[in-house]
């Protein structure tokens, strides 16, 4: 049911820093995004393109973001989630149920514009996952 990784989210107590440390340290300037602020999800974020993936840098949007209460338990911030992509999102969700993994929500519009769920890290190992749906295949990705 899942494609290929999209990306790998990394919660962060300060983007301008960590987005700085791949731009400049890391060796990676053209492939850091500018911060998007995506209020409905409580983040902000930047994208890091590594070729074969995308590192997903986020900062706390607000007191009540989910990356405010994860960086609570981890102050300097860490491996938040991975997302998977799948095409039919709507299958995914009823086969993730149908296995009795718990989805997280209703589906919301990701950072990349496409659908999104988030699966219980109880029902996958300890691991929070992302579902996002694949764009048709005229759109291509962002």
């Amino acid at each position: 049911m899942i494609g290929r990784l999209n990306h790998i989210a990394i919660a962060t107590p300060d983007l301008r820093a960590a987005a700085l440390r791949y731009r400049e340290s890391l060796a990676a300037p053209a492939q850091v995004s500018e911060p998007l602020a995506l209020p409905e999800h409580g983040v902000t974020t930047v994208f890091v393109d590594t070729g074969n993936t995308k590192l997903e840098l986020l900062e706390p949007l607000g007191e009540h973001s989910p990356i405010a209460k994860f960086l609570e338990k981890n102050p300097d911030g860490g491996l938040h989630h991975l997302c998977f992509e799948v095409p039919d999102l709507a299958a995914a969700i009823a086969t993730v149920r149908a296995a009795n993994i718990r989805v997280l929500g209703e589906p919301r519009i990701g950072a990349h514009g496409l659908p999104v769920v988030f699966l219980h890290p109880k029902d996958c190992g300890g691991v929070l996952m992302e579902l996002e749906e694949t764009a048709p295949a005229s759109a291509g990705h962002r």
